[in-house]
């Protein structure tokens, strides 16, 4: 079995490297080893051929590969370096398709008008790896707040640049984190975001929310709500403008971040708060779910009947059908919906992209604000979260679009 060690391990490197390639679960459960095994590859592709070279060196200088064995497994690891090569490629080459949907939606010249947004700050990072020591550049004790009275859920990170003025009036990201509505960490989410939009002199508010299956939908809507109402009320303590809201989030978080800014004020999601003003300036929801009661196509009928049925919702689809449909944000669209930029992988995984498709479809259809959709070739769920090519890309295609609504926002 000993002798066997190193073709087994090139064996499972090989996989992983395919797997990153063209994701092996399209449909049910085998979708999620697909993510979790693919995600971290299609991201971070140098680090894991780093690691496989170090590696076979060091079994190479203990003599592994002498044996027919071990030249196979040899072989089988050249092959993995290739692919794995390959995803690097294909995640420095997706730029355009960050930029060139903005360009075609917005016009030629959106980049000028986004800049007349920007302060006059330059950012000090290109590129970053979400951890801790980032996070406390830009957020300070005091800029850790409470928005609501659910202890241990209703927290707040607020980013901000320590030389902003408080009298600042920034525009403001409310950033609302995934977990397939059962984690909702604000750690370490969209740390290549925020720390971009803090650097231009933004402030970003990034949020926990109640979970489930401890609590129950639509818990988690109503605190991204109150998190909303508490910005409006609160925000300009902290340089930020209330008058300038937009909000983002992925996963669960997009689901959330496009269905808030569907049903601005409505009061079935703002119990005790109805008068609040919850409206946003724009929203970007990267990829999100956008259908709650849709049981077929891919992963369709596991996603409904045991994710929501059982912990989320907690109540049959076929008794409670209109509680489904009302926390879809592809049957709440509206002609004054705000402006949107949705972006989603072509290899998702976990939220095929055809619901993506949909969803923008039917918001083009109705709104009549700007759409702008934006479709990563290769990439897999969650593609931004690490400070990887597609991570730095997002961040900046988000910024551009950002800065681009406040612009035209200032000039009305």
């Amino acid at each position: 079995m000993g002798k066997r060690r190193p073709l087994l391990r090139a064996g499972i490197e090989l996989a992983n490297a395919a797997n990153g390639v063209r994701p092996f679960g399209r449909d049910g459960y085998p979708t999620i080893p697909a993510f979790f095994a693919g995600w971290p590859t299609t991201e971070m592709a140098p680090l894991y051929m780093a690691g496989s070279m170090a590696g076979a060196v060091w079994r190479w200088l203990r003599g592994d590969y002498n044996t027919r064995n071990g030249r196979i497994s040899l072989l089988l690891k050249a092959i993995t370096w290739a692919l794995l090569y390959l995803i690097h490629r294909r995640n420095v080459a997706s730029e355009p398709y960050f930029e060139s949907p903005l360009r075609e939606t917005l016009g030629d010249d959106y980049e000028a008008v986004a800049a007349q947004s920007q302060p006059r700050w330059r950012p000090r990072l290109s590129r970053v790896v979400p951890n801790d020591l980032l996070r406390r550049r830009y957020v300070e004790k005091s800029d850790i707040v409470r928005y609501g009275p659910h202890r241990g859920a209703d927290l707040a990170d607020i980013w901000r640049r320590r030389d902003l003025p408080r009298d600042g009036k920034a525009p403001v990201l409310l950033q609302v984190p995934g977990g397939a509505w059962s984690i909702g960490m604000r750690r370490p989410q969209a740390y290549p975001l925020m720390s971009r939009m803090a650097e231009r002199g933004w402030v970003c508010v990034s949020i926990d929310y109640r979970v489930s299956p401890r609590h129950t939908w639509p818990a988690h809507i109503v605190d991204v709500k109150r998190a909303l109402a508490w910005i409006k009320e609160n925000i300009a303590e902290y340089g930020g403008d209330p008058d300038f809201v937009a909000i983002t989030g992925g996963s669960a978080g997009g689901h959330l971040c496009a269905l808030a800014a569907l049903t601005p004020d409505d009061p079935q999601y703002q119990p005790g708060f109805e008068d609040a003003d919850t409206s946003v300036a724009a929203a970007v929801p990267i990829y999100g779910r956008y259908d709650w009661f849709t049981t077929k196509g891919p992963g369709r009928w596991e996603f409904v009947h045991i994710l929501l049925q059982r912990f989320v919702v907690k109540k049959r689809l076929k008794d409670h059908l209109q509680i489904y449909r009302d926390a879809s944000p592809i049957t709440r669209v509206r002609p004054d919906a705000p402006p949107f930029f949705i972006l989603h992988g072509a290899d998702d995984s976990l939220i095929p992209v055809p619901e993506a498709r949909e969803f923008v479809a039917a918001m083009r259809d109705v709104s009549k604000e700007t759409v702008v959709y934006s479709e990563i070739p290769h990439a897999q769920h969650a593609f931004d979260f690490f400070g990887s090519p597609r991570g730095y890309y997002t961040a900046h295609a988000v910024e551009k679009f950002l800065s681009w609504v406040h612009a035209q926002r200032n000039e009305k």
